[in-house]
């Protein structure tokens, strides 16, 4: 038996006709009508509704026994190995203009750029305790010997358009990453980026494996670093997709060859596109809605083409990882809907899968178990 979790990043949303009603999706409303739907709480009470708290919990992992921070998480991905007295943080390039956040990605800055900029970082801000490290795009990261960790930092993405004054860090420990913050507006001279925003803070987390904990061995595949490092914290492999870039321009179907190749020698795959979240975080309705119809035919179209010659029996969850409507232009915490199809599932009364017509008797109210109904497991 293969199993395949394909996660659209934020493509729930809300509304009379969210992208989800209006997709063209044949292929995923093949599979709400011939298998199984319903809504899952994955964001557990009291944490806020971010990437990495929900994937975690998707992927069998309860956030409120192994969620850290983000930092560290991407800090597995690039090859940061933390000591347990460092703190990583996520570092973004953004773009702040008369104190408002005008752009959380600096223009969704090239890698190579970022590359630049972070040598600079380390040049003029770094020293023995702090240092600076290149992820992938906007996304970047910083790690700081014994550094302060009890702070509240806020999401760049959740204050587009707003002051970001009144955002800053707070709390007792925040002065030295409001201080490297302030500090980076000197350094880069041009429109994009204009300075750094430190968030995400926290300790290298400890986790037990997937293949210990299902007896599966598998993979991630994203292009995203925060996904990545989650994979990689739990043993799982991580390929690098060439043209996988965490945004609008990804190569959905070298998502889909890789996740075939995957399959070939292993039992899971775990399969993230990011760009509908990028999409809602914009409010660019027509790039979310050719995101949902991009993974319905480029990638779940290939997978139910080509998976049966590798192994009759399969089974796929389809779902998002939280909500990203465009009217808010930012993450929410409500349960998104989820559809399981393949070996052994029993059809359900759904037609098509969207917010409103998945069947709401099927309720998840621990995200961390969505999986043992992938896995058939009590």
């Amino acid at each position: 038996m293969k199993y395949i979790i394909l996660i659209g990043d934020g493509m729930a949303d809300d509304g009379e006709l969210t992208p989800l009603m209006e997709a063209n999706i044949p292929n995923i409303n093949r599979l709400a009508k011939e298998g199984q739907t319903g809504l899952v709480n994955v964001i557990p009470d009291n944490m806020l509704p971010g990437s990495d708290v929900s994937n975690m919990s998707i992927m069998g992992y309860n956030p409120h026994l192994f969620y850290t921070g983000r930092g560290p998480l991407e800090a597995a991905s690039i090859g940061v190995d933390l000591n347990p007295d460092d703190v990583a943080y996520r570092c973004n390039f953004v773009t702040i203009k008369h104190n408002i956040m005008e752009d959380f990605t600096a223009g969704h800055i090239k890698t190579i750029e970022a590359q630049e900029m972070i040598k600079l970082l380390n040049k003029e801000l770094g020293t023995d305790r702090i240092r600076f490290y290149t992820g992938k795009s906007y996304r970047n990261l910083m790690v700081v010997k014994d550094g302060p960790i009890d702070f509240e930092a806020t999401p760049p993405h959740d204050i587009t358009g707003k002051d970001v004054r009144e955002y800053l860090p707070q709390g007792q420990d925040s002065q030295l990453i409001s201080d490297l913050m302030e500090m980076s507006k000197r350094i880069f001279p041009g429109k994009y980026p204009s300075q750094i925003w430190l968030w995400g803070q926290g300790r290298k987390p400890v986790m037990p494996s997937f293949q210990s904990k299902t007896g599966l061995t598998g993979a991630v595949i994203t292009g995203v670093d925060l996904i990545m490092g989650i994979g990689r914290l739990i043993g799982l492999e991580t390929p690098k997709v060439p043209g996988a870039t965490g945004y609008y321009d990804t190569d959905y179907n070298a998502k889909a060859d890789e996740a075939l190749k995957v399959l070939k020698e292993k039992d899971f795959v775990f399969i993230h596109v990011e760009a509908p979240d990028e999409a809602g975080h914009e409010g660019n309705r027509p790039e979310k809605i050719r995101a949902i119809e991009n993974i319905d035919e480029k990638i779940l179209g290939k997978l139910l083409r080509e998976l049966p010659s590798i192994d009759p029996e399969y089974r796929i969850l389809i779902m998002p990882d939280h909500p990203t409507p465009l009217n808010i232009m930012t993450h929410t915490r409500e349960a998104v809907p989820y559809v399981l199809w393949g070996k052994g599932i029993v059809q359900d009364s759904s037609e098509r899968y969207n917010e409103r017509d998945v069947n709401k008797a099927n309720y998840v109210s621990e995200g961390w178990t969505i999986i043992d109904k992938l896995l058939e497991r009590k």
